[in-house]
Parts: structure tokens; C-alpha cells; sequence
């Protein structure tokens, strides 16, 4: 008796999963332009704000957040980003911006930013900026990646600060006003540098907090203030039972 023999089908390679190319940076080339803000304006929507904070970084100081409106007929020239500008120029254009614009600025305290944290403390004085504008914008380009609390609409951008001019212009505000604010600490509180370094953890600051300990104008919950005042406060308890000791040992 012949059997049937039933060949078995080949078996079917698994499909290979495709591999998810990595996502490219987003690179902006170019100055910041007026581009959103004029389309914008296009369509009747208007006055339009940028804001931007300065200062989440440091160990001391406030955030200093600025919004502005820029007057379409007398944009300064050379706005961009504040970081990518130097000081002289910072100082030129914040003088053109403040003679041509419609502008605001607000500050978030150290004591805020230790209750708060960073990141909140930053975005309540970005939306106290746009809150004190003469005028009520209707719309809003905030710097980054979050939203601010605000009547008007708001629109989060990425790296704004090098696209949107007037984001550029409120990056400027903001950075010269801390710088300046930063300055006058400096006098009042003496020995940390805080006119070089701006509040920073450079090496000088970190010298200088450790050996003075931390002043009413740091940021008491960042790392290296925590630590010094560890470390401070260690070494003042030493000296007073050192104190001690000798004036026990003279009484006797």
C-alpha cells in the first residue's frame, strides 16, 4: 500500500522588526526671525508677547523673567539670543529694546524657588511678566517646553529664544536685568563674587560659600549650598566648644 506523503510547507522567516531610526536634534540656523509674530498679526491677533527667564541655573539670586512687545515698526536690530550676544551688546539692546518696546519684568525669590522648586518658581514669574504688560497680549510664545498660566493663548517653543524675535528680545530683558540686580547684590553682600560670577557655581563661588557659609541671597535646597552650610556650620560648632575648652581650662 502507497501512502500519501505530504511534503510540510517551508517555514516563513519572521519578519524582521523595523528599527526605529533615532529622532535628528532640531538645528536652527539663522538669526531669530518676526515670522510667527507677523503671521500673527496677519489674522488680527494682537498684541503678541515673548517671555523668557534668566537665572534657574545659579546657586543665588532670583529667576528674573521678562515678556515684551515688539513694535513692528521699530524692531531693534541684532536681537538674538542673550547668551550668544556680548555684555556690551546685551547692554546696547536692552536700551533699545526698553526705548521701542512694550515690556515687563518679574522675579522669582530664592525663598520662593527653595518652596516652589526651580522649574515652578520660573514659570509663576514668566506668567506674572505677561500679567503686568500695559496691555494684554492675546497671544504668548514662552521659551522651552512648558506653558505658562496666562488668559491670552500660549505657545511653548523649543529653543525659542533663537527663533522667535520676540523671545530673543525678552531673553535680552531678562538677562541684563538679573546681571544688573546681581551687581547690587554684590555690594551688599561682599566676598562671594556674585558681580563676576552672577550667582554660578564656579570654583570662585564655591570658594567663597564654603568658607563664608551661605547668605540670605542663596538658594538653600541646591546641593552645594546644602553643603556648605553643613560644612559651615560644622566648623563654627568646633570653634565654640574649642572656646569653650580654653576658657574652662583658664578658669581653673
Amino acid at each position: 500500500m502507497i501512502r500519501d506523503i505530504k511534503t510540510k510547507p517551508a517555514k516563513m522567516a519572521a519578519p524582521k522588526a523595523a528599527t526605529a531610526k533615532p529622532r535628528r536634534p532640531i538645528v536652527v540656523t539663522g538669526p531669530p526671525s518676526f515670522k510667527r509674530e507677523r503671521a500673527l498679526l496677519k489674522q488680527g491677533i494682537w498684541p503678541v508677547a515673548g517671555c523668557d527667564e534668566a537665572g534657574r541655573g545659579p546657586l543665588a539670586g532670583p529667576v528674573v523673567a521678562a515678556a515684551v512687545v515688539l513694535d513692528p515698526k521699530r524692531i531693534p536690530k541684532g536681537l538674538d539670543d542673550s547668551k550668544k550676544l556680548t555684555e556690551a551688546r546685551r547692554d546696547a539692546l536692552f536700551e533699545e529694546i526698553c526705548a521701542t518696546s512694550c515690556f515687563a519684568v518679574a522675579y522669582a525669590s530664592p525663598e520662593r524657588i527653595d518652596r516652589d522648586n526651580i522649574l515652578r518658581a520660573s514659570l509663576w514669574a514668566l506668567a506674572r511678566a505677561v500679567a503686568s504688560l500695559p496691555e494684554a497680549p492675546k497671544h504668548v510664545f514662552v521659551d522651552g517646553r512648558d506653558k505658562i498660566d496666562t488668559s491670552a493663548t500660549c505657545e511653548a517653543v523649543i529653543g525659542g529664544d533663537a527663533q522667535v524675535l520676540s523671545i530673543a528680545a525678552a531673553s535680552i530683558i531678562a538677562k541684563v536685568s538679573r546681571d544688573r540686580l546681581m551687581c547690587r547684590l554684590a555690594e551688599e553682600c561682599p566676598g562671594y563674587g556674585f558681580e563676576v560670577h552672577k550667582g554660578y557655581g564656579v570654583p570662585q563661588h564655591l570658594k567663597a560659600l564654603n568658607e563664608l557659609g551661605p547668605s540670605i541671597h542663596h538658594r538653600s535646597l541646591f546641593a552645594p549650598v546644602v553643603a556648605a552650610r553643613a560644612r559651615h556650620e560644622g566648623i563654627v560648632t568646633e570653634t565654640e566648644i574649642v572656646a569653650v575648652q580654653v576658657t574652662l581650662d583658664l578658669s581653673a
